[in-house]
């Protein structure tokens, strides 16, 4: 299988939309609209991929970071495409962007009962921080944080 690696762009936005839709333990926000992704790919040029065999989209990942620090989303791979490296070929464009842009330390965000993924990432080298905790604050009137 040829595996084509690009940069996402916003025409790319409808079918990982479809990606993220059909990817379990995939949570889905307001953020993630079109205009939000725009916004997204935007502020962090370079950062998020997508994956193609033969024209068809196979997986995404978002990334952007904030000087110091990467933060890792919505890595997805189409269901009848994982097991053959694709996640890992997307894992390692972002890490190899971040450190083109002096990143050193990447973090990403698993929901806790969406533990076949946190087996993925435990598999790949991905720490467990059991020193800090994550908290948000939203200042619209989307109640799913």
């Amino acid at each position: 299988m040829q595996i084509e690696i690009k940069e996402m762009m916003i025409s790319d936005y409808h079918e990982a939309m479809s990606l993220w839709q059909q990817t379990e333990g995939m949570c889905l926000r307001v953020a993630d609209s079109r205009e939000g992704i725009e916004a997204y790919l935007r502020r962090n040029p370079g950062l998020s991929f997508v994956a193609r065999s033969n024209g068809q989209l196979i997986g995404t990942v978002l990334c952007g970071h904030d000087g110091r620090r990467g933060y890792l989303h919505h890595l997805a791979v189409a269901h009848e495409h994982r097991g053959q490296g694709v996640g890992k070929k997307l894992t390692e464009q972002v890490i190899a962007a971040l450190q083109q842009n002096g990143i050193q330390k990447c973090h990403l965000f698993v929901l806790n009962e969406n533990t076949k993924a946190i087996q993925y990432w435990q598999k790949r080298g991905w720490q467990h921080r059991h020193d800090i905790r994550m908290m948000s604050f939203v200042s619209s009137d989307d109640t799913h944080v």
